[in-house]
């Protein structure tokens, strides 16, 4: 007679099911579908997917990313954290004293392309806006987020006053130029 049953010493077939679930209900609660908050954070849906199954575990800048789209309180963000295993000592520093340990120099390469959007999603709350910046897939019409950008509204005032006055300037670059017509009446020296 065959058994049914999970053996302790077997791994879970969706080690991070905790995790999963506490993801799908912020997605949910926010009345969000799987492409939106896929799209938010950058990874394909599929992968969503499967963190939401548990069957994945989301890396650590994915992760911040979802904490940040859902705009998660420091508590919450700990718990999903945890429940991720970040929490955890890994590989060879387990158990050892850090006092001994080298700070870490990490270098990222600047990207300095221009990104042209066509369109932008502005979302505010407590503690600012929230300035995703779309461009059109060329497949169809779904638009994707090329850029994100979070600012208090200090900032974002700041931030609309350099937009209005280089737009004023790029006004004045736009209109005629040209010297003054010469006033009727007026004979130049010299010419008879």
């Amino acid at each position: 007679m065959a058994r049914y049953y999970k053996s302790m010493d077997q791994p879970s077939a969706k080690p991070f099911e905790k995790l999963g679930e506490q993801l799908k209900t912020l997605r949910e609660s926010s009345s969000e579908s799987m492409a939106e908050v896929s799209g938010a954070v950058e990874i394909d849906t599929r992968i969503l997917q499967r963190i939401e199954n548990g069957l994945e575990r989301p890396s650590e800048d994915v992760l911040m990313l979802l904490i940040s789209h859902f705009g998660m309180r420091d508590n919450e963000a700990v718990e999903l954290w945890e429940l991720a295993g970040y929490d955890q000592p890994t590989g060879k520093n387990r158990g050892l004293d850090d006092s001994n340990s080298r700070p870490v120099l990490m270098m990222m390469a600047l990207d300095t392309r221009i990104l042209y959007s066509d369109n932008a999603h502005i979302a505010a709350d407590n503690n600012g806006l929230v300035l995703n910046f779309l461009q059109k897939n060329g497949a169809g019409d779904q638009q994707l987020p090329i850029a994100r950008i979070g600012m208090s509204y200090d900032h974002a005032r700041d931030v609309l006053r350099a937009l209005q006055q280089s737009l004023d300037q790029a006004d004045a670059l736009k209109r005629p130029k040209g010297l003054p017509a010469p006033k009727s009446g007026n004979k130049k020296p010299g010419l008879n």
